[in-house]
């Protein structure tokens, strides 16, 4: 498989984010979820899954992104049983992806915000499929 730069070049989508950094990668995370947290309908439901954990579970989104972007291999996580028990629904997760992609753009170039959006995208629908709600239509290209 590949993916597409916003320059159109095609990279495998296993290559590693070209000029992607640990601190571009805190930075979007860090940013993201402060949006999450202060999200109408997103909000209470980090709360209530993360009460005074904030600080730990940004740690663990560094990693996970790290590991997909860097290959650093240091996300040991299970996101699968992380979100089971949750009572998702699919519009959370396109309400999720919306305000990623919009933070994505905001604060990174284009074409490290495409590698980063296109990973949630597939995260997004595989923790949707995983959790037996089905991927809603999400644009995947």
């Amino acid at each position: 498989m590949v993916r597409h730069t916003a320059a159109g070049r095609s990279i495998p989508i296993g290559t590693p984010a070209e000029g992607v950094t640990e601190e571009m990668i805190r930075e979007l995370v860090i940013t993201f979820y402060d949006r999450v947290l202060k999200d109408a309908e997103l909000g209470p439901i980090f709360d209530r899954a993360l009460p005074g954990r904030w600080s730990a579970h940004l740690a663990v989104m560094v990693d996970f992104w790290s590991s997909i972007a860097l290959r650093t291999a240091r996300y040991r996580g299970k996101p699968q049983a992380a979100h089971s028990g949750l009572d998702l629904a699919p519009e959370q997760f396109t309400r999720w992806l919306a305000l990623f992609e919009e933070t994505a753009r905001e604060i990174m170039e284009p074409d490290a915000a495409e590698f980063f959006i296109l990973r949630a995208q597939r995260i997004a629908e595989s923790l949707q499929i995983g959790l037996g709600i089905g991927p809603k239509a999400l644009h995947l290209p």
